[in-house]
């Protein structure tokens, strides 16, 4: 299977650069996967497509703000590191993370952030792709001092293709409501159309609600390199199951209740799960890298909410072995036609 079978054209001008005014202001493109029948929805009627009975699950995790700049200690220019993932917490303070420019960064040096040099880190190792492995140098007395300072002088990690510098209104709507706990690089952007009205009105409708934590990493916005899909791999991203989530994900599952995943980021976490657990989804931390493109084969989710995803994405590969590829491509090309707003502050799709 070629990466080019998910290639279709958008115009620029309909990647969204701003969240709307409401939160739920967005439409919804409504896809039927059994007969590829879309329909244009308002986001605020998603709770009407619900069924007592159906368990919406979603991805509690937190953005912080992940992205740095300054410095290479002894030269100038500015740099820009983009932390992905802690590997080592809290001391030694290691992350991977991605640096620009990448070609000029090597092994040893050191790396200064912040107007009054409040961070520093030590560039350990590299890898493809502007990749390195870096440690901060223990300034603080404990790995929430090294926060704080995150949240003092760290930006908003925005996706590149908001062509804009972050401001202070990203930090409240690059984030859920319901976020939690702190640990992702991107928003889970479906559940950034959630308000607390809307959640009040899914469980008066009878419907169960429950959230398990991925933290978003290189593993879901990393470019491809290849030319065919199956040689493409994953990064491993973190993901954690409460025992009460795995009880009422099983016990839905047992009674062949529909399980609704809000996002790509919680369709990869239950699916990793569910064959974790060789069909229960167990409690528990564990790291998934699993690779969903045509061909794969749900064990677990029955709907998903999510948003418009890049051409040629692994994103757009995973809501394609979902909906199927000519429906999903099909109705990508009506969303373009009938200016739907695309990407992270974008409009969203409903696949059931």
């Amino acid at each position: 299977m070629l990466v080019s079978d998910f290639h279709f054209h958008l115009p620029d001008e309909l990647i969204a650069q701003d969240p709307l005014a409401a939160r739920d202001g967005s439409r919804m493109l409504h896809l039927q996967r059994s007969n590829g029948h879309y329909s244009d929805r308002l986001f605020r009627d998603f709770p009407e497509l619900l069924r007592p009975g159906d368990l919406v699950v979603f991805n509690n995790t937190r953005v912080f703000p992940a992205r740095l700049y300054g410095r290479r200690q002894g030269a100038s220019g500015r740099i820009e590191v983009l932390l992905t993932r802690q590997l080592s917490p809290p001391e030694p303070n290691d992350w991977e993370c991605l640096v620009r420019p990448g070609r000029k960064i090597g092994i040893g040096e050191c790396l200064v952030f912040g107007e009054q040099d409040e961070l520093q880190a030590e560039v350990l190792a590299r890898a493809e792709f502007g990749e390195r492995r870096i440690r901060f140098q223990p300034i603080f007395q404990s790995g929430d001092d090294f926060f704080a300072a995150l949240d003092r002088i760290g930006h908003v990690p925005l996706p590149p293709y908001i062509s804009r510098p972050d401001s202070s209104r990203d930090r409240e709507r690059y984030q859920t409501v319901y976020a939690q706990q702190r640990g992702s690089v991107a928003a889970p952007t479906a559940g950034l159309h959630f308000t607390s009205q809307i959640l009040d009105h899914i469980c008066q409708r009878g419907v169960e609600t429950v959230d398990i934590t991925l933290h978003v990493g290189l593993g879901t916005f990393q470019p491809i390199h290849v030319d065919r899909v199956e040689d493409h791999k994953l990064h491993s991203e973190p993901y954690s199951i409460t025992t009460a989530a795995a009880s009422a994900i099983n016990q839905a599952l047992r009674a062949s209740r529909r399980v609704i995943a809000v996002g790509t980021t919680t369709v990869r976490t239950l699916e990793h799960a569910i064959r974790l657990g060789a069909g229960t989804v167990p409690a528990g931390v564990s790291a998934a890298d699993l690779f969903i493109y045509p061909g794969f084969e749900f064990k677990l989710v029955n709907a998903m909410l999510t948003n418009f995803h890049l051409p040629q994405s692994t994103l757009l590969m995973m809501v394609s072995a979902f909906g199927g590829r000519e429906n999903v491509l099909h109705a990508y090309e009506h969303a373009v036609s009938d200016r739907y707003r695309f990407y992270s502050y974008g409009d969203c799709m409903f696949i059931e």
